[in-house]
């Protein structure tokens, strides 16, 4: 029964969401025709699609699409291996993780964006200064959710495992992170965003092509157009993205039950 009710449950949900956002752009194309809404400040939504329109004819989009996921994708992958790794070292280790986890903490107190002049300082106006913006933003995230994720297995599973032979590896690798897979996609699919936040945020300071850049352009140009147009893409590919991570977590998850 459930297995026949779930998909008329998700093409109702999905139904309702599409609804929810035709009706929100309709009502704000009719406010700003209408004169309620200051096209200035908020551009209507035909226009942003002319804008959008104008950007795939010249080739921006593409280009700048490519340069932006480059990044984000590149920060991402840094920041969650790098993150899950410390994680494991430290939720494997009790001494470890009471010197080092408390630094870590201090460290994620940083408003790390504020260091991004730093990093271009460092690497230049290359691709790197743009990684690693994105990397100290997802590697915070990531670490946390997954030691969290390790911490929580249950005691008595761990000695379970261990009274049947199980080595310190085997533990790790059969009963830890399996426990764990859950909290870690959860964290990388949070994370997207602050990658692609590290990454356009760098593209603002110095870059010549980028979703970001092609934002702060706009906004030079008092262009609102070009600025939604701008966020709307960085939403469509933080979209992607998670829907594919979505994805790779069902495939990998295959044994944890299907929610009603």
């Amino acid at each position: 029964m459930r297995e026949r009710t779930q998909p008329a449950n998700r093409w109702l949900v999905l139904a309702m969401q599409v609804a929810l956002i035709v009706g929100s752009l309709l009502a704000w194309e009719f406010g700003v025709r209408a004169g309620k809404i200051d096209p200035f400040f908020f551009s209507a939504p035909s226009q942003i699609g002319v804008t959008i329109g104008g950007w795939w004819q010249h080739g921006y989009i593409l280009r700048d699409v490519a340069v932006t996921m480059e990044e984000t994708v590149f920060g991402l992958l840094l920041g969650g291996g790098i993150g899950i790794v410390l994680a494991i070292l430290l939720a494997s280790n009790r001494w470890l993780g009471a010197i080092f986890v408390p630094f870590l903490v201090l460290f994620n107190s940083i408003p790390r964006v504020t260091l991004v002049p730093l990093f271009i300082l460092w690497f230049g106006f290359t691709l790197w200064s743009k990684v690693v913006s994105a990397v100290v933003l997802v590697v915070f995230v990531v670490f946390f959710a997954t030691y969290d994720g390790i911490k929580d297995v249950d005691p008595t599973l761990v000695a379970n495992v261990r009274v049947m032979g199980a080595k310190r590896l085997d533990v790790m690798r059969h009963v830890l992170i399996p426990s764990a897979l859950t909290w870690i996609f959860s964290s990388l699919r949070s994370a997207v965003g602050f990658s692609l936040i590290g990454a356009v945020v760098a593209e603002y300071f110095g870059a010549q092509a980028g979703v970001g850049y092609r934002i702060q352009y706009s906004e030079a140009q008092l262009n609102t157009s070009g600025v939604f147009g701008g966020l709307f893409i960085l939403m469509v590919l933080v979209f992607i993205i998670n829907l594919f991570l979505q994805r790779l977590q069902r495939r990998l998850l295959v044994w944890k039950p299907v929610d009603p």
